[in-house]
């Protein structure tokens, strides 16, 4: 586990917490092309060791949390691991079978990614708003998009995302303690709720079309041994 800081985004004024040790990659202009609400795309022209100038593409978005959320019996349908693609779904293809009680379960959300174009398993997840901690908007987007309501949220580590093209932090979260309540999903969101169990977490995740937040967010809980 570690301390939960409340949102991080890049800041162009702050020290490096591990700098480079022999050319410091000064940055000649830095210029934001363009805002769409959800983020901001520019670029950073920046000094090369071997004297060149390269324009450095960036987007700018706010952290997000991942959920990894674990509930004893939920009454939702349950993911398979060695199901075929049709069934794996279950409140997608109505095929899921219920979770058993007394063995643990991992929470996940089935959606339609237009991005990729491709239906994905994942981990509750979302934006963290201003003024919240990574545990605050962890509860809230689980709360939310799955209707249960946590009584324990522990951040178990964040990160830098995507570090190539993205100013994106991501911090991964473990709730326990789940209880039923009223999900409150945003206008844009049509998904359905699902269970894994805990020992085939992994392997459901690593299915296609996997995704980076969903494979982190149970390795992450495996290497915290919550999971």
């Amino acid at each position: 586990m570690t301390n939960d800081p409340t949102i991080r985004r890049f800041d162009p004024d702050s020290r490096p917490v591990r700098g480079p040790e022999e050319f410091d990659w000064p940055v000649q202009e830095s210029d934001a092309e363009y805002e769409t609400g959800w983020y901001t795309g520019g670029y950073d022209l920046v000094g090369q060791p071997d004297g060149s100038e390269k324009r450095y593409y960036w987007a700018d978005l706010p952290a997000a949390a991942v959920v990894v959320a674990v509930v004893d019996g939920a009454d939702v349908p349950s993911v398979a691991a060695d199901a075929s693609d049709g069934a794996r779904r279950g409140p997608g293809g109505g095929t899921g079978a219920d979770a058993e009680d007394g063995v643990d379960h991992l929470v996940m959300v089935d959606q339609y990614r237009p991005t990729i174009r491709e239906q994905c398993l994942e981990l509750p997840a979302g934006i963290v708003e201003d003024g919240e901690s990574y545990t605050d908007a962890g509860r809230r987007e689980l709360r939310e998009e799955t209707g249960f309501d946590a009584a324990g949220v522990s951040l178990l580590e964040e990160f830098w995302c995507s570090t190539g093209i993205l100013r994106h932090r991501r911090g991964i979260v473990f709730a326990e303690g789940l209880e039923p309540v009223e999900a409150d999903l945003d206008d844009n969101e049509f998904l359905s709720v699902t269970t894994v169990p805990v020992d085939e977490a992994l392997a459901v995740a690593r299915r296609e079309p996997a995704n980076d937040a969903t494979i982190e967010g149970v390795l992450l809980a495996q290497a915290e041994d919550v999971l």
